[in-house]
């Protein structure tokens, strides 16, 4: 089985890095090595790495002052690996994570980059509509799911994916930007027919802290999510949709319509909008028609983009349009 490089940026993490780093050492595969960045840190980071390297030769140790993206690239370039794994600090893999992740890919060769079901580390009651998420993450096995969903939101746990190597000389790795940096990779790599999947069973526990980027960082709000997806989905419009075929974009309120205006910068046009409320339908908004869940487009010359983003909202969208006799991914597609 091939070596798997597992890299690991790293800041200000000393409470918890230790952990995470001992869950790669329990790890039943041992032909890994991992690449740990100390990406600026001003707490003891640093040192803890440096102690525990000193013990195990398979532990290397960079330091990098360039955030995620930047430290993620230095650590592929440091790696020798063809597999390679994130990991973040604050996180713990299962023993078997490594093992069953490498050799996914190795039976696998169409696949190029494998997650895996993570557990949610966090309060489920104070962090309802993360562990929803997490959830929702969860549901995404097959590359057949993990595409037709990309829009919605990322389709992995960040560290929680194992990839080819071949994939950053290929195509290219993290870019630096206001945007996310795992979700614009996915989203890259999945516009050139990159296959992805999961192994159905958690291997990782995800922790929901604080001060985890995500909830912190500017580059991970919902407006940088639709900024980056209105580029991606636009790409895939104009190169697979047939000129004749309209685009639809479900939810006529004003939050909706800005996102939505989004793709308009990109070249495409918004033929019209679908919503439930009737005091929206019937009306026009930006110059273009407001239609009812009763008076759909026809199927064959209309595309339906939905971008409500209101818990509960997509599942009905979903049903609705199905009923209608349309096919996710075929004829619309979910985008909030």
């Amino acid at each position: 089985m091939p070596l798997v490089s597992v890299v690991m940026p790293a800041r200000d993490a000393a409470g918890t890095i230790a952990r995470a780093v001992a869950s790669i050492q329990s790890q039943t595969l041992r032909d890994w090595e991992l690449v740990a960045l100390d990406d600026g840190s001003k707490d003891a980071t640093r040192f803890i790495l440096i102690e525990m390297a000193q013990l195990d030769p398979r532990i290397r140790v960079l330091r990098t002052k360039s955030g995620i993206a930047g430290a993620l690239n230095a650590g592929i370039a440091a790696a020798t690996g063809d597999f390679i794994a994130r990991m973040d600090a604050d996180d713990e893999s299962a023993p078997d994570r490594l093992e069953k992740q490498a050799a996914f890919l190795t039976a696998n060769p169409e696949i190029g980059v494998v997650g895996c079901r993570v557990e949610f580390g966090g309060d489920r009651v104070k962090s309802e509509g993360y562990a929803l998420h997490v959830d929702w993450v969860n549901s995404l096995l097959t590359p057949e799911q993990i595409f037709v969903n990309r829009f919605v939101e990322s389709p992995f746990a960040h560290p929680s994916v194992m990839f080819r190597r071949a994939l950053v000389d290929e195509h290219g790795g993290y870019r630096l930007g206001d945007f996310p940096e795992d979700y614009e990779l996915w989203l890259r790599w999945l516009d050139l027919d990159v296959k992805m999947a999961k192994v159905p069973e958690t291997l990782l526990t995800w922790y929901d802290f604080p001060h985890r980027l995500s909830r912190i960082d500017p580059r991970y709000s919902p407006e940088a999510f639709f900024q980056l997806k209105a580029h991606w989905i636009a790409e895939w419009v104009k190169r697979e949709l047939p000129p004749e075929r309209a685009i639809w974009i479900w939810g006529a309120g004003r939050p909706t319509r800005k996102r939505a205006a989004l793709l308009e910068t990109h070249g495409v046009k918004i033929a019209g909008y679908i919503d439930v409320d009737l005091k929206k339908t019937g009306k026009k908004v930006g110059g273009v028609p407001v239609v009812g869940i009763d008076k759909l487009p026809p199927l064959e010359t209309s595309f339906v983009l939905g971008y409500v983003s209101k818990r509960g909202a997509r599942e009905f969208n979903d049903d609705v349009l199905r009923k209608s006799g349309r096919v996710l991914g075929r004829d619309y597609l979910m985008c909030a």
